[in-house]
């Protein structure tokens, strides 16, 4: 053993030091001269892409070096990349190299004052800068609140531009009415809308979220990623990223995210691992980060968190792969759960006399779609989903409480109140997750509380959300064969001979429903609903399953019908009665995912089938302006007023795109 005398210690550190400096700068040059080698001809000088290959510094951290090591050994030769047979010593320093590459833009920002038009200054770093914009960071020494100041040149100094109408929360309010107020676009100007800027998220699945707004801050997400952006010009302001989950299953596995909820300078969301976190909304900043549930036993989230009062609540995927259900509230400040409520009961407990089998151990009726809140009523109303096993209830006979269900929850405490099932013993995987809708109106002429709610069993509810009593129960769909009708208490009739046999069986409406998770709206003075629907039937076959970690929980299948078309069609339907006042029947393939908005311009914009963005007449439905994205639709629009201008944007592909007045 090497033993070193006192004296020499300070000569031997040194050497040590300059030995390790100098073996990395070996493996450093070794990598940078096999990535030039390689690499830079596609990829461009420090990754950050080429005239024949996207950049990759961002794509980097989503890979283990395992990963990479495969990616550099067989390429990806369907998208032009080539394999490269590089030796074991030569691929750990391209791996590493590749470590070490930064974007273009993280040199870090530079500061600057700048004086606005009303003489003030402003002092702080400049997050993002063109010839007519800039993105300014500030941090006030005395308060140390950071805020994030969208400026606009005006001659020799900057104009500070702000939205006055934001769209906080996933469906503008957490009544989820999807409506706004503003009226600067209008029937009379619709026409002359065109698009105003694009944001592309690279690397990313089709988008389903909808942007939010608040203080002319927009955010969007994908699969764990948010980006803010300038809602003016779409200009990048921040962008977080976590590493992908690998080996996840269920929708999260996909790159599914729809959204973030927003409180004071909180924004929160969910990761693909079921995991709800919090970050610094104006730097991007991880503030804490809670674990829902662990992702192995089949559990992920995709769905925009709703703030309630002073928690965020939000529920977890893993429907389709058997996860017991739950809806969870955290505290905003530290992320500490507060709450829990379980779709599902125990063996033993209330309700799980309506389990008859072994399936109440692996019950399903997930939670991953965006609830609404009441705040006088101080009650959340979520909607559950289907049981588990999907398409074979032969292991869960009874009605599977609260599957297939509207839940209405104390806030504070997540206590049960009542709950609405739409669907009993539901084998037809039709859940509710499609979005509860709040209003206050009248109802034979006296002021009444209501929930509307369009679901995919094909039948329009209106409830009176203070009890969960039904009030109107009408089908909105012609391909409907399962049931007959609802008796008084709103339990479907159902008929003979429709349920899925081994064999398969034609039953409508399809697997998708009659309506599904995107977006509805709401016109308060019409009193008139509007939602996308679908006219197609599937063939649903069972088949058994027994359930597996890490694997789906199906119990069969579904194909379209031979010979038979699916179509989508927009539909108003008056909440007084039921009856459909209009309906713009669309060209496509029926396979589209887009939604609604309302505006109180007198326009429903919505997702056509063709790939159409497009606007029509609230009260007729006749066609006043598209826009062709040749997009499948996968998200619903919002609206917002952005430095006294009116935008409508909307999620197109892996695009953000605001439209806008000339």
């Amino acid at each position: 053993m090497l033993r070193l005398n006192p004296k020499m210690r300070f000569l031997f550190w040194p050497f040590l030091l300059l030995s390790c400096t100098f073996a990395f700068a070996q493996n450093s040059d070794a990598g940078r001269n096999q990535f030039e080698s390689h690499c830079v001809g596609c990829h461009g000088t420090g990754g950050n892409g080429g005239e024949l290959g996207p950049a990759i510094v961002g794509r980097v951290p989503n890979f283990t070096d395992a990963e990479l090591d495969t990616l550099i050994h067989t390429g990806l030769p369907n998208s032009g990349m080539p394999a490269n047979l590089l030796n074991e010593q030569d691929t750990r320093a391209l791996v590493a190299y590749l470590r070490s590459l930064k974007p273009a833009d993280e040199a870090g920002p530079r500061r600057a004052t700048v004086t606005l038009t009303d003489r003030r200054t402003l002092e702080g770093l400049v997050l993002n800068q063109t010839a007519q914009d800039m993105q300014l960071l500030t941090n006030d020494q005395l308060t140390n609140d950071q805020r994030v100041h969208l400026l606009r040149k005006n001659g020799a100094v900057y104009r500070e531009v702000t939205s006055q109408t934001d769209w906080p929360t996933y469906n503008g309010k957490v009544t989820g009415s999807r409506n706004s107020s503003l009226t600067q676009i209008n029937k009379s100007n619709v026409a002359r809308v065109a698009p105003k800027w694009i944001f592309s998220l690279p690397n990313t699945a089709p988008l389903e979220g909808t942007p939010v707004v608040v203080e002319g801050m927009m955010y969007m997400t994908s699969a764990n990623e948010c980006y803010a952006l300038d809602a003016g010009t779409g200009r990048q302001i921040w962008h977080y990223q976590r590493r992908r989950t690998r080996g996840l299953i269920g929708n999260a596995a996909g790159g599914i995210n729809r959204g973030v909820a927003i409180a004071g300078d909180r924004l929160f969301m969910d990761t693909d691992n079921a995991h709800v976190i919090a970050l610094n909304r104006f730097t991007g900043k991880l503030l804490w980060d809670t674990e829902m549930a662990d992702w192995r036993v089949n559990y992920n989230a995709t769905s925009a968190p709703l703030v309630v009062g002073n928690l965020v609540v939000t529920g977890v995927s893993g429907g389709d792969e058997g996860a017991r259900g739950f809806l969870a509230a955290f505290d905003q400040a530290t992320g500490k759960e507060v709450w829990r409520f379980w779709t599902v009961p125990q063996p033993g407990e209330p309700g799980a006399e309506t389990w008859k089998g072994t399936d109440i151990n692996h019950p399903s009726a997930a939670t991953w779609f965006t609830g609404t809140y009441d705040p006088q009523l101080d009650t959340v109303y979520w909607p559950t989903g289907n049981p588990g096993a999907d398409l074979n209830g032969d292991q869960r006979g009874g009605d599977n409480l609260y599957s297939s269900s509207i839940v209405a929850l104390e806030a504070k405490t997540g206590k049960l109140k009542w709950y609405f099932q739409y669907t009993p013993h539901n084998v037809w995987d039709w859940d509710a997750q499609q979005p509860p809708v709040l209003v206050d109106t009248t109802w034979n002429g006296q002021p009444r509380k209501l929930l509307l709610h369009a679901n995919r069993n094909g039948f329009f509810y209106v409830l009176d959300r203070t009890n969960g009593k039904l009030l109107l129960g009408k089908p909105f769909v012609k391909k409907l064969t399962w049931s007959s009708g609802l008796d008084d208490k709103g339990r479907p009739i159902v008929l003979p001979n429709q349920e899925p046999t081994a064999a398969g069986n034609r039953i409508c409406p399809s697997l998708e429903g009659a309506a599904n998770w995107f977006s509805t709206a709401f016109n308060p003075v019409a009193r008139v609903y509007y939602v996308q629907t679908l006219e197609s039937c599937s063939v649903f076959t069972k088949a058994e399953k027994e359930w597996k970690a890490g694997e789906g929980y199906f119990g069969g299948s579904f194909t379209g019908v031979p010979g038979e078309a699916r179509q989508k069609v927009l539909r108003a339907i008056h909440i007084d009665d039921g009856r459909i006042m209009w309906e713009v029947p669309q060209s496509g393939h029926g396979a589209s995912w887009g939604g609604v908005l309302f505006t109180a311009g007198g326009l429903v914009f919505y997702c056509d089938d063709s790939g159409a963005f497009a606007a029509v007449d609230e009260a007729t439905g006749k066609p006043l302006w598209q826009f062709q994205t040749s997009v499948n639709w996968k998200a619903s629009p919002m609206t917002y007023m952005f430095d006294n201008k009116q935008y409508v944007a909307v999620a197109a592909g892996s695009n953000v795109i605001a439209f806008g007045l000339p």
